[in-house]
């Protein structure tokens, strides 16, 4: 018999892992990432320091944050990157969470596996335990609604405890309250309604919350007023400046000139008086302001900004209700609107403008203060998680309690209702109690604590029947998180379970990695003397 040649269906320095290989290298990527940003949960949570190629400094115990900054370039990891993604965007937080809880599912996977379990056996139990995991959940939750100014008020502790701005976390609170109460409209909040702007200098304590915009813009002319009150305001999407032409002009005469630069003028005197008329004294402006209209409008005593972000100026219309015009001949005093003032302030070493005293300002700014770069974007992290907590607890109109207390809660239901199937799903489902448990573990190693004491406790108590019971790092005891105004919105577990058991059925599934060679580029020919090919 001859020997065959082996067929290659590959590209060459293409490499293959296949079978068991190829789940535990991606098992190991996985939990890699999630050991990563395990120590950063809870109050207890440390932060880490990312330093860019750059040189660039972030400082933060934020998990998307973290994830997003190291730059992985392993696929399975990304996979991992991509449910604390998913977890930003729809909730605004728990992104730890959820990166921690797939992590251990992938863990708990893998002691199957090395039973002999079929991966198509795990991931149907998981299925089948993250389904159950979403009606207890929807059983488990406690209602609120808009009213529940104290609750709310917790929810936003909560989320900022353990973060940079932990030390002022009342005073923030108060602020974020006050925000959110001003620009609620049918009992809904809007993140984009609520602007963090952040300035070095001073405390954290000295966050303050403006009934209004600021803009990181100064007046364009030295010759306008400081500070306007009873301001009316005008919103212009378009250029104060005589249009460009590609129009070739030619001058016989220096009258010609001089008469094409009056007119020029005079079209931008008519801009000018077309806005005084309206009664406008405030002008922000999307586009540019020609230096000549500039003079005009500062003689009006009228304040004016330029090229204000198309963002700012949609904020602006909702703080004081002005309409944006997209062309100067259509401006009419309708369009105007108002606020008790406006003016600019130096913040730092900068001029920003302040459009303060709207009358019901359905936008405002809460000005961030802070001591360094640093510590100004974990505040904003912080403030962003809390203000995204919130809105998603009155979006559902359901919180649960914190301190891992909902976890544990949930492990238990898990195992009672394991035990009511047959067959090796069983196991699976059991593992995936195992894992939820994973959160209350990693809180206890987090602050020092023995996680088996505390853990054998918690479960005490919740087969006692008392569901709220979690674990107070501070204390190192066993304590009712619901009563100690422990809050965390419904959404925030939902879309864990959901998204961490999504990534992990999707690396279960995967028994062969692929990965294809680089293309070779082609080489230019090298030439020898005179331009010939080299002998």
């Amino acid at each position: 018999m001859t020997n065959q040649q082996p067929i290659y269906i590959l590209a060459e320095n293409t490499q293959r892992t296949m079978g068991k290989d190829a789940q535990r290298n991606n098992i190991l990527a996985a939990r890699a990432v999630a050991e990563t940003v395990r120590t950063t949960l809870g109050p207890k949570g440390m932060d880490k320091m990312i330093v860019d190629s750059t040189g660039g400094i972030t400082v933060t115990n934020d998990g998307v944050t973290i994830l997003q900054e190291m730059q992985i370039e392993h696929p399975t990891a990304k996979m991992i990157v991509e449910v604390a993604k998913t977890q930003e965007d729809q909730v605004g937080d728990g992104t730890t969470t959820a990166v921690i809880l797939a992590g251990d599912l992938l863990k708990n996977a893998e002691k199957l596996l090395d039973q002999n379990v079929h991966p198509t056996v795990i991931v149907k139990g998981y299925r089948l335990a993250a389904e159950k995991a979403q009606t207890i959940l929807q059983q488990m939750a406690e209602t609120i609604t808009p009213q529940d100014k104290e609750k709310l008020r917790n929810i936003i502790i909560t989320a900022i405890t353990g973060k940079g701005a932990e030390s002022s976390k009342d005073r923030l609170a108060d602020v974020l309250l006050e925000a959110m109460s001003t620009v609620e409209e049918n009992d809904k909040v809007e993140m984009d309604d609520i602007k963090i702007e952040k300035k070095t200098g001073g405390s954290t304590e000295e966050t303050e919350l403006i009934k209004g915009i600021v803009l990181d813009k100064e007046k364009v002319h030295s010759s306008m007023p400081k500070k306007v009150t009873g301001a009316r305001i005008a919103l212009l999407d378009c250029a104060i400046e005589v249009k460009e032409t590609d129009a070739k002009i030619q001058v016989t005469d220096p009258m010609q000139l001089q008469a094409f630069i009056e007119r020029e003028e005079r079209t931008l005197k008519d801009m000018v008086n077309k806005i005084i008329l309206t009664g406008a004294n405030v002008v922000f402006c999307q586009k540019g302001i020609d230096d000549l209209a500039q003079y005009f409008l500062a003689k009006a005593g009228i304040y004016a900004a330029r090229r204000v972000a198309k963002s700012d100026m949609e904020k602006l219309a909702r703080a004081t209700g002005a309409a944006i015009v997209s062309k100067i001949s259509e401006l009419a005093p309708k369009d105007m609107g108002y606020a008790g003032a406006v003016e600019e302030q130096k913040v730092g070493d900068e001029d920003m403008t302040y459009v303060k005293e709207c009358r019901n300002p359905k936008s405002v700014t809460i000005m961030l203060r802070g001591g360094t770069e640093h510590v100004l974007a974990e505040s904003e992290r912080a403030l962003k998680d809390a203000l995204g907590d919130v809105i998603a607890a009155l979006e559902s109109g359901k919180v649960v309690a914190g301190a891992g207390a909902t976890e544990v809660e949930l492990a238990k239901k898990l195992r009672e209702y394991a035990n009511s199937l047959s067959g090796r799903e069983q196991l699976a489902v059991l593992a995936f109690a195992d894992s939820v448990e994973v959160v209350p573990r990693t809180l206890a190693e987090n602050a020092g604590l023995d996680p088996i004491d505390m853990m054998t406790e918690l479960k005490a108590k919740h087969e006692e029947g008392y569901k709220w019971h979690g674990l107070d790092v501070f204390e190192g005891k066993v304590t009712d998180a619901w009563q100690r105004g422990i809050i965390e919105p419904l959404k925030i577990k939902l879309q864990a379970v959901k998204s961490a058991n999504e990534v992990a059925q999707l690396i279960l599934r995967i028994d062969d990695i692929i990965a294809g060679g680089r293309t070779k580029e082609p080489q230019m020919p090298q030439m020898g003397m005179g331009g010939m090919p080299p002998m």
